[in-house]
């Protein structure tokens, strides 16, 4: 995090704040490693607060460099047309994720609009947000193939797939993940968007000891399965994910749907294709949906991938 380095981050960040989106957006991935130097720096939009994400503890001069950057874009015409009140910077790379408030009052919980939907996250106590913004196009797609459908959300995590599903005419989503209190903010978000409840079904279980509910709850016409790279004690990418695949011809329905997704940037497409043509050869690859143009990659073949399967045409699952 050289000074050059820096200067292509303010410069950046100027630019962003002279046209701030008016729903959430991530405004600056260094991880994709397109800007030497910042590749552990991301930056989001929250409408309203800015979210500096640190992924690596920086030099203290480079941090200190790196503070007066990002306060110096507080006095700027850029700033205030943006409207902008709160600039936050969270400490990825400590066991707590602490986050300081540079301007603004620290905020606890914050809601964020994508699609024309709302989402209530937590700000300055947890790793992860609660809305991962670079399935963006995931829950774009989701909302519209899900209408009249059955969904299962596997790994729900805070159900934003969820929301989108029955903004999109989903029939039912059925939920699951280990963290009840994600489910929990899963339920508010439902609320916030003024949903039914009864079309939702929230299980806090670990799908490997539940798969006799998950099943009995089917059979599904879309099955989304978006884990953890790895989850301590209950779930590891390159081990687990083809016990979820191969249980698939218990839980689709005939004609039924699988989005795939992986995060790991270690493992590319193939991982998630080979996986399903081993485990559930009656699928078919169809298409991997596009990232978010806000999520560069020096690779994208370490970027986000979620791909779409179908049933192959006159094939038994």
């Amino acid at each position: 995090m050289n000074p050059e380095a820096l200067q292509t981050l303010q410069t950046h960040l100027l630019t962003a704040l002279t046209s701030v989106p008016e729903e959430t957006r991530r405004l600056f991935h260094g991880r994709g490693r397109c800007w030497p130097g910042l590749e552990q720096i991301t930056v989001d939009w929250l409408q309203g607060v800015m979210l500096v994400s640190l992924f690596k503890q920086p030099e203290p001069t480079q941090l200190d460099n790196l503070m007066s950057t990002l306060l110096a874009l507080t006095v700027t015409p850029a700033w205030q047309q943006s409207k902008a009140h709160t600039l936050a910077v969270q400490h990825r790379y400590l066991p707590d994720s602490l986050t300081q408030w540079l301007v603004g009052e620290a905020l606890d919980e914050w809601t964020l609009v994508e699609g024309g939907l709302r989402y209530r996250i937590d700000l300055g106590k947890k790793q992860n947000n609660g809305l991962f913004l670079d399935m963006r196009y995931g829950r774009d797609w989701v909302r519209a193939n899900a209408s009249g459908k059955r969904v299962l959300n596997l790994f729900a995590y805070t159900c934003g797939f969820s929301v989108a599903a029955i903004a999109g005419g989903a029939q039912h989503v059925v939920n699951l993940d280990m963290s009840r209190a994600a489910l929990s903010r899963g339920r508010d978000n439902h609320r916030l968007n003024g949903h039914d409840l009864s079309q939702v079904s929230f299980l806090g279980h670990d799908l490997f000891k539940s798969w006799g509910k998950v099943i009995n709850s089917g059979p599904y016409d879309l099955v989304i399965i978006d884990p953890p790279t790895f989850q301590k004690g209950s779930f590891l990418l390159t081990k687990d994910y083809q016990r979820v695949l191969r249980r698939l011809p218990e839980l689709l329905c005939a004609t039924g749907t699988v989005l795939a997704c992986s995060n790991d940037p270690a493992t590319g497409p193939d991982f998630l294709i080979d996986g399903v043509t081993r485990e559930a050869p009656g699928l078919k690859f169809v298409e991997r949906l596009a990232n978010p143009p806000e999520f560069p990659d020096a690779d994208m073949e370490c970027g986000l991938k979620a791909l779409v399967f179908t049933r192959d045409d006159g094939c038994a699952v």
